[in-house]
């Protein structure tokens, strides 16, 4: 269905207490590639090798999985008319736009588009 809004899975979230002792877990024993690492924002991203979708350690955020939309404004609005309701509303990031939305069900549904492009070394500190 090439006109559904939910397109794919930007990145899952994945709460630890600290970014060096998640990093020693998921990239050093369990053998993830750090892509980039933002300690302002408490985050690290890391490669899934079978795809584009990346495990972002956070220490700020629940586990949650990330959805990658066209345009968050334009998703948002879609989601809302259908029955859903804005938790945050959208707002510039270093790749794009980010709101948080809820469904009829209460499932919060992270959306995010990547409109200026993905995170890299030069967007974020590695």
């Amino acid at each position: 269905m090439d006109d559904a809004i939910l397109r794919a899975i930007d990145a899952v979230t994945v709460p630890v207490p600290d970014l060096d002792s998640g990093l020693a877990f998921y990239r050093d024993r369990l053998g993830h590639q750090l892509l980039w690492r933002n300690d302002a924002v408490g985050q690290a991203g890391l490669a899934l090798p079978d795809g584009d979708s990346e495990l972002v350690l956070t220490t700020r955020q629940a586990y949650e999985p990330d959805w990658l939309v066209a345009s968050v404004p334009d998703a948002v609005a879609t989601l809302v008319a259908a029955g859903g309701a804005v938790i945050a509303e959208p707002v510039e990031i270093p790749v794009g736009r980010v709101a948080v939305v809820a469904d009829p069900f209460g499932n919060r549904l992270v959306l995010v588009d990547l409109s200026k492009g993905r995170y890299g070394s030069s967007q974020a500190e590695i």
